[in-house]
């Protein structure tokens, strides 16, 4: 990830930017708005994000690498859980800038706070976002309370869901990186590939269209991408931990899968820029959250 290409010019500078916080504060929200693209999928529900998703910001003077991670979960339930505190480990060791978002209405507790970012060596900058959900008097409160436990940190308030105040953040980030090569190609938007930002477009209409367990159940395979001249056909399989989530998923007659199928492949088109045939199916891998074999097989452990 470090493998910077070669620059020849004076005063470019680059970095990466690692956006870590609790479940749900809005991370994915925050590095689509300040990379300004629909990159990392977004749901109300917490652990939604399950991998490390790259978003790349460039400019004429500047690259910016941010890294939006999963939420940190203090007691993993499952080894799913455990692999994606793993990749928030990942961004611990390559930041240059470390940007924590907290939601205005969290309480500052400095248990809350990875040691990592405690004890970091480069500079650390607060969000505090969904301001337009509180008022001056406790954004003023909240701030000082931030600054009191961590007094080398600087802190914004923001809403990344309106845009506001994320010039000043970046701005502020671009203060602190250093002169250096860019990371990546200078048209480049993440390092992932379309077949991913397909997966997670069909996990997020899952997210959003089953109730409690099922969506925390289900991992979406891309098992064919063909892209021909006037139409990108897919297949897609659906994996759940147990029969009776199958079941779920489907609907009578199929009408809840066809409906969410339906609205992946619109998402799918609009993210492509091209007329899409997508073809889902539903398949039970026994467990998959606690097998070390499926998790490496989806891509969550190496």
């Amino acid at each position: 990830m470090r493998a910077a290409k070669k620059c020849n010019r004076m005063g470019f500078k680059s970095g990466f930017v690692n956006i870590i916080g609790k479940p749900n504060a809005g991370k994915s929200t925050l590095m689509n708005a300040l990379v300004g693209e629909r990159l990392s999928i977004i749901t109300p529900k917490a652990q939604t994000t399950r991998h490390r998703i790259i978003g790349i910001l460039n400019g004429p003077e500047f690259q910016i690498v941010f890294s939006d991670t999963p939420g940190i979960i203090k007691n993993p339930a499952y080894k799913l859980q455990e692999s994606m505190n793993h990749f928030i480990e990942g961004t611990f060791q390559d930041a240059d800038v470390f940007l924590y978002l907290a939601e205005i209405g969290q309480i500052p507790v400095v248990e809350d706070l990875p040691e990592q970012v405690i004890n970091a060596n480069v500079p650390i900058i607060i969000a505090l976002n969904k301001i337009d959900l509180s008022n001056q008097q406790i954004v003023e409160k909240r701030v000082s309370e931030w600054h009191a436990i961590l007094p080398t940190a600087e802190v914004y308030p923001i809403s990344a869901l309106a845009k506001f105040n994320l010039d000043s953040v970046r701005l502020r980030i671009l203060h602190h990186l250093k002169e250096g090569e860019p990371y990546y190609d200078k048209d480049a938007l993440t390092d992932r590939s379309e077949r991913f930002f397909v997966t997670e477009i069909i996990r997020e209409k899952i997210l959003m269209n089953y109730q409690k367990e099922i969506p925390y159940s289900v991992e979406v395979v891309v098992d064919e991408f063909k892209d021909e001249p006037t139409i990108v056909r897919i297949q897609a399989i659906i994996f759940v931990s147990r029969e009776s989530q199958k079941g779920i998923i489907i609907g009578h007659l199929g009408s809840s899968l066809k409906k969410t199928a339906t609205e992946a492949r619109v998402a799918i088109e609009a993210f492509l820029g091209k007329k899409v045939f997508l073809a889902t199916q539903v398949k039970v891998s026994k467990d998959w959250r606690d097998s070390d074999r499926q998790l490496k097989r989806f891509g969550y452990i190496e």
